[in-house]
């Protein structure tokens, strides 16, 4: 991009002109503008009567006036910069301080490598602070310029160019007219004086009471004119004497002595009277120079008195206006306070309007989401109520169904008994002896990862794969304890002779190895279930638990009543009942002999009493109920834990106690009761769970990443992941910084409510409690 730059003064029209006749020279091409401009000299300072020696003035007066004069040149340059628009404009200031200005314009040329300059015709006498010949000023440029520069001088927005005609210095236009001619000699003192003192008239009209000197005239105006006769009478003068002191040659008289030797006495005597008259001219002319020089003194002695006293009353005029402005500045000041502190309240006052209006809108649309979320909450509540109907109605066809459902359930379960003895008997080896070899061999040699775990205690029992049927096979001699052939024979016949579907089945036996084959039970035993850390004690719910319950009342009350003769089981725990596919219960591990009495008997209903209650909390049991009662399967039904805690408790009570039970038939018949009502409940709401089933599954996301646990205050971390607060609070508090989710650095450890998540839980929990 080409720089451009332009000389221009203070005058602001002819400046715009010359940045307009700029702009237009160079519009089709990409240039930036350098607004070259010249300071004030230092030495003087311009007040409201025109230019003033600096020295005259006091420094306070001098620092305001610059500082004055200052913010007048940047508001001229401003607005020479808003005038050029769009196109890159800068300024830079030429120092005219020590040396004059054609000088300081050359020198800025050189330095800068000023290829294109435009100067306006007033910018030297307008930056000028002494009276220069500006023809002679411009021509010295134009002259001493580099080659390199282009030189272009308007006026008025128009070209011009400078020539010299007849020992006349004349400005003519790109058309060849003259427009301007310039004297060499003299110059206008009377404009100079007049610019110089521009404003003084003004002020003096305005402040015509102001006091002036005794010295000074009584009307300055008078002398303006006499004092400009002088002064272009002192150019002349000097214009003069300078060409004496070029032209002619000062005629010293001197007496040669060779030159009289050769004269005679006549000769010499002419001589000496034409050097005597010589002499005398030399003489009067010098006197009269004297005078004359006497006489300029005096003038110039007037015209200093003078102007020193109109310096005195112009610098007391000045003083006056400077007091004046300082008033007039304290007063702007105290208005200005004013003024601000009631743009101040005027700001608190809109402040607290607009908070009154903010406060007011938003109780609008507060109002307004109110008034939607009540429209929407009673449509969600007819849409329930009408729901509610069509599930009562459910809920009656259902209760119709309620006594097919339940014979189909006998049916069932009867079905699945004969169909296990069937297919026992299908297989061709009920109670059938097996051979060592079949029992090593299913049992892979009684290997370690075949034996049967139950609560993590070691067993005597394998897993055994006999004629591609899986099988228990029970060892009853071991190294520690060892039977002989006629106990494990009267063992064989007594289990041979017990059947009961709450009862593990035994298939056959090996005399060899003295060990019995069992069917196997897929569930393992309770307590592996019911006190497992994992998710498979979920599966048993209240209802599972109230039928396991029964039918190990059952299969123990079939032990007690057995013919020919009774029996008891001896160690009723949670390890020796046993579960199949479907949650059926059965017992294991009882006694293999008829030698008991009744308190054996009451132990057994002693610890059928314990189980239950351990059914019902999934803990060993203490406490009151409410505190106790396992809320992992859901909310029991209130009635049926009353009732089974009921019967847990009078199984417990010591033998003779009010309200203990004397037998295992009286407890078979309360836990018959139990079970009706638990089928009545089941068959009731059995609709409601199969309709709500896919709702009332738990989220993934309402589920604590730590815990694993359905949230009740969700805390959003910076990792974008939503924790229970007292989990991720805790997680912090060890010392971590990353995330518990994706193992990242945590940006900060700022948590976020989230609101919208906790309304959902709760919102789940609310619908997960109405069907039951």
């Amino acid at each position: 991009m080409e720089k451009v730059y332009v000389a221009i003064g203070n005058d602001v029209q002819e400046g715009l002109a010359t940045l307009e006749w700029t702009l237009r020279k160079w519009s089709s091409s990409q240039i930036s503008i350098v607004l070259l401009h010249a300071d004030n000299n230092k030495d003087y300072v311009y007040t409201y009567y025109g230019k003033l020696p600096a020295s005259y003035v006091n420094d306070e007066s001098v620092d305001f006036l610059k500082k004055s004069e200052q913010g007048k040149v940047n508001k001229v340059l401003n607005q020479y910069i808003a005038f050029c628009g769009k196109v890159k404009t800068e300024t830079l200031n030429i120092d005219i301080f020590d040396e004059p200005i054609p000088k300081r314009v050359l020198q800025a040329i050189s330095r800068h490598r000023i290829c294109k300059l435009v100067m306006g015709i007033t910018f030297l006498k307008s930056s000028s602070m002494q009276h220069i010949n500006l023809f002679t000023g411009l021509k010295h440029i134009q002259r001493k310029k580099p080659d390199f520069c282009e030189l272009y001088i308007t006026s008025g927005g128009k070209l011009f160019y400078l020539k010299e005609i007849n020992n006349e210095e004349i400005i003519e236009d790109d058309q060849g007219e003259m427009v301007a001619k310039l004297n060499k000699k003299k110059g206008s003192f009377k404009g100079w004086i007049g610019k110089l003192f521009q404003e003084n008239a003004k002020n003096q009209q305005i402040s015509a009471s102001a006091t002036t000197t005794t010295d000074a005239p009584a009307n300055w105006d008078e002398c303006v004119e006499e004092i400009e006769v002088y002064f272009n009478h002192l150019l002349d003068d000097d214009s003069i004497h300078s060409n004496v002191d070029e032209d002619e040659e000062i005629v010293h008289v001197s007496i040669e002595p060779d030159v009289l030797k050769d004269l005679d006495p006549i000769q010499k005597t002419e001589f000496l009277r034409i050097k005597l008259g010589e002499t005398r001219d030399a003489i009067s002319m010098k006197k009269r120079e004297a005078k004359e020089n006497a006489i300029r003194s005096s003038k110039a002695e007037w015209a200093i008195n003078l102007c020193n006293s109109r310096v005195l009353d112009i610098e007391a005029q000045l003083n006056e206006q400077i007091m004046k402005r300082r008033e007039f500045e304290t007063d702007l000041a105290t208005v200005n306070e004013e003024l601000t502190e009631n743009v101040i309240r005027l700001e608190q006052s809109k402040s607290k309007l607009n908070s009154t209006i903010e406060i007011q809108k938003e109780l609008s649309n507060k109002l307004k989401s109110v008034t939607v979320t009540k429209s929407r909450r009673e449509e969600q509540l007819r849409k329930m109520i009408d729901k509610r109907g069509f599930m009562i109605e459910e809920i009656e066809k259902l209760r119709k169904q309620k006594d097919v459902m339940k014979r189909r359930i006998e049916f069932c379960r009867d079905k699945d008994a004969i169909e296990m003895v069937t297919r026992l008997n299908e297989l061709g080896f009920s109670y059938k002896e097996f051979t060592a070899g079949e029992i090593i061999t299913g049992t892979e040699n009684f290997a370690d990862h075949r034996r049967i775990k139950c609560s993590g205690d070691l067993t005597n029992v394998y897993k055994a794969e006999i004629s591609q049927t899986i099988t228990v096979v029970k060892l009853y001699d071991s190294g520690v304890k060892q039977i002989s052939y006629e106990e494990f024979d009267d063992k064989v016949k007594i289990l041979s002779c017990v059947q009961h579907p709450h009862l593990v089945a035994m298939l056959g036996f090996c005399r060899e190895l003295k060990c019995v084959v069992f069917e196997y039970m897929y569930q393992s035993c309770l307590r592996n279930v019911l006190f497992s850390n994992g998710r498979r004690n979920q599966a048993l719910n209240w209802h599972a638990r109230v039928c396991i319950a029964v039918e190990v009342c059952s299969g123990l009350t079939y032990l007690h009543l057995a013919k020919p003769r009774s029996m008891v089981h001896g160690k009723m725990n949670l390890s020796n009942i046993l579960l199949d596919r479907n949650n059926v219960a059965k017992l294991h591990g009882f006694r293999l002999d008829y030698l008991h009495d009744e308190s054996d008997v009451k132990a057994d209903i002693q610890d059928f009493g314990s189980l239950v209650l351990q059914l019902l909390t999934g803990r060993n049991w203490f406490g009151t109920l409410d505190e106790m009662l396992d809320q992992r399967v859901g909310d029991w039904p209130l009635e049926v834990a009353k009732e089974i805690a009921r019967i847990g408790i009078r199984c417990s009570c010591r033998y003779g106690e009010d309200g203990a039970y004397t037998g295992m038939t009286m407890v078979m018949k309360d836990m018959e009761e139990v079970r009706k009502m638990a089928d009545e409940l089941i068959t009731d709401v059995g609709g409601l769970v199969n309709e709500f089933s896919i709702d009332l599954e738990i989220p993934s996301f309402f589920l604590c990443p730590i815990l694993q646990d359905v949230m009740k205050d969700p805390h959003i971390a910076s990792d974008g992941f939503s924790y229970e607060v007292s989990a991720i609070k805790q997680w912090l508090e060890m010392g971590h910084n990353t995330s518990p989710m994706t193992n990242l650095d945590l940006e900060h450890k700022h948590l976020t409510p989230n609101h919208s998540l906790r309304t959902l839980i709760q919102d789940w929990h609310k619908k997960r409690s109405i069907p039951l």
